[in-house]
């Protein structure tokens, strides 16, 4: 037999059935039925709790420790892991879009990758400029073909006046 536990319970049978209802996550809900059941007195043990939700004593023990130290909202509340730091400074993404738009830009995208290490001391994978530049800042590298040095200018006009396009 295990040792029976006190909670107290703030919130109202009513309106923790009403949040019951309107709770749209499914670990929400659970919590929410384990608090309803509390409140309602089905429940008395911590292992009835877990048998019926299908969850070990352990974690219906940290849920309550969560609800006795702050209360629904604390219990509710769905943490999101913060994710890795970005590589590339606000400062460096500023200083790249001016770049960008003088016009002489860049001839290549590692060209890039190669000015973020000289300017700014940034290590950057080619990927990830690509992804910045192409994607998030919207610019295409778009540089003239190679002419030939040989061609003559007279009949180089004289063939685009006279081509149909």
């Amino acid at each position: 037999m295990s040792r029976p536990f006190k909670i107290e319970i703030v919130e109202s049978e009513e309106e923790l059935k009403k949040r019951l209802q309107t709770a749209s996550e499914g670990s929400q809900k659970e919590k929410l039925q384990m608090l309803w059941w509390l409140k309602s007195g089905q429940v008395k043990e911590q292992q009835e709790i877990g048998k019926r939700l299908a969850r070990d004593t352990s974690t219906v023990t940290r849920w309550l420790q969560r609800y006795r130290g702050g209360g629904l909202s604390e219990l509710l509340a769905v943490k999101k892991a913060p994710g890795a730091k970005r590589k590339i400074t606000e400062e460096a993404i500023a200083s790249l879009k001016q770049e960008l738009e003088t016009g002489e830009g860049f001839s290549s995208y590692g060209a890039i990758v190669e000015w973020l290490k000289l300017k700014h001391g940034l290590d950057i994978e080619y990927g990830t400029v690509y992804n910045w530049v192409r994607y998030r800042l919207g610019a295409k590298l778009k540089v003239p073909r190679p002419q030939s040095y040989q061609q003559d200018e007279k009949l180089r006009a004289e063939f685009k006046k006279n081509s149909v396009c």
